[in-house]
């Protein structure tokens, strides 16, 4: 067991602490984001900030930067720094046509969660079909590098830049990567969804592979082809700066990839065991907890644990094998740092490096549900004497998610 001590506030005080104690477990040199600061102050200001206005006109414009209309709270959403139902609310007295949109979003963000709670590693594979001739994915070997687009493409090399600087792509340009890398490059979508997962501050397998499957055709019915003319369309004047405005290798659309069609999980249209996908209802368990554990899905004030415990001590885990084994960006690890300093200050908090089943076994602890199976695998193992449900903006049911539109006819807000 390593315990670690408490970071200070503050970018350069985060850097030092992941260089000096997690160095060895990311794929770069140790930098923050360019553009986001982790905790929960910061979560609170940019909510507080965000203006819904304009949002179903400009959320997927690309460039000047500056006319873009996306909200940036995703990285906070995905650390549980901002709950889907605060958000939903917070946008309430804005335009009706900007809030339905953006609340849509809100809505594709939950069924992520529900598709991935329900069929959670099953979903390392297409749950439609496959590319038929893609390069192999490289699961358990050398992670593949920003090595799969041509950056000689201004909007490539805008694209890829934003994903190594700021951990941070809108919408749009997540579908511009993830195409070009499988329809045009023959890659394996699942090392593209790797590489995301590494860089991005909201990286969660949730809506980060789901994304990938939608884009790729790979759990859709039609893949998403990448071209000169949505670059025109969402990021005008961006093609005159390019190199190759005049030789564009993107410039016609491009065929569609070879499929091969599975046989589909009959868990896309019901879940046997509704309540084990949502978990509890209300708060579970017997015993005193002597401590709460957060783990990276949850980490906000408000989350349930740590809400219904204000006097106990935190307890958080840096999972070293995890860890190891994805070598992600220092971004990820710096803002989960700045986090945990910035929750430092409020509670008293311990901080731990290593397996967090080796570490956590045996202890009497409080914990949030996390609708993930590394919380469940963990959980299972931990034994937490008491646990509480996820903030579910739409609570999980045994109906169809084999699609967006049909989960959507299902569930109600």
């Amino acid at each position: 067991m390593t315990e670690l001590p408490l970071p200070e506030l503050g970018r350069r005080a985060a850097e030092a602490f992941v260089s000096e104690h997690l160095g060895h477990l990311v794929c770069d040199d140790v930098e923050g984001s360019a553009s986001f600061v982790g905790g929960q102050e910061a979560a609170d200001k940019a909510l507080a900030s965000f203006d819904v206005k304009g949002y179903a006109q400009r959320r997927n414009e690309v460039f000047p930067v500056p006319k873009r209309g996306a909200s940036v709270l995703s990285p906070y959403i995905r650390h549980g720094l901002l709950h889907l139902s605060d958000v939903w609310d917070a946008v309430a007295d804005g335009p009706g046509r900007d809030v339905d949109k953006f609340r849509d979003e809100l809505m594709w963000q939950e069924f992520a969660r529900h598709w991935y709670a329900r069929l959670g590693t099953r979903t390392r594979v297409g749950v439609r079909n496959e590319l038929a001739g893609a390069i192999s994915p490289t699961e358990g070997e050398t992670p593949v590098e920003l090595n799969g687009w041509n950056r000689d493409l201004a909007c490539l090399e805008l694209t890829v830049d934003e994903l190594e600087d700021d951990g941070w792509l809108v919408n749009q340009t997540r579908m511009w990567l993830a195409s070009h890398w499988t329809i045009r490059q023959g890659r394996a979508w699942q090392d593209g969804e790797d590489l995301f997962f590494r860089h991005l501050l909201d990286g969660s397998r949730a809506a980060n592979r789901l994304g990938w499957q939608w884009t790729t055709g790979v759990g859709s019915s039609k893949a998403y082809g990448f071209s000169r003319w949505q670059v025109e369309k969402r990021a005008p004047g961006l093609c005159a700066s390019c190199d190759l405005v005049h030789a564009c290798p993107v410039e016609d659309w491009p065929s569609d990839p070879p499929m091969d069609r599975l046989d589909p999980l009959s868990l896309l249209k019901a879940d046997p065991d509704a309540g084990r996908t949502a978990g509890p209802v209300e708060p579970e368990g017997s015993g005193s907890p002597g401590a709460v554990w957060l783990t990276a899905e949850s980490l906000g004030d408000k989350d349930p644990a740590l809400a219904a415990n204000p006097g106990l001590p935190v307890v958080f885990v840096f999972d070293a094998p995890l860890l190891a084994s994805l070598k992600l960006s220092s971004k990820r690890l710096v803002f989960l740092t700045e986090t945990l300093a910035g929750l430092a200050s409020t509670r008293s908090l311990e901080l731990l490096l290593g397996s967090p089943v080796e570490l956590l076994s045996g202890r009497t602890l409080a914990t949030t549900f996390a609708p993930v199976p590394g919380y469940r695998r963990r959980a299972a193992q931990i034994n937490p004497v008491q646990v509480h449900p996820w903030p579910w903006l739409v609570r999980p049911t045994g109906g169809s998610v084999a699609s967006y539109s049909a989960w959507r006819r299902s569930v109600r807000v």
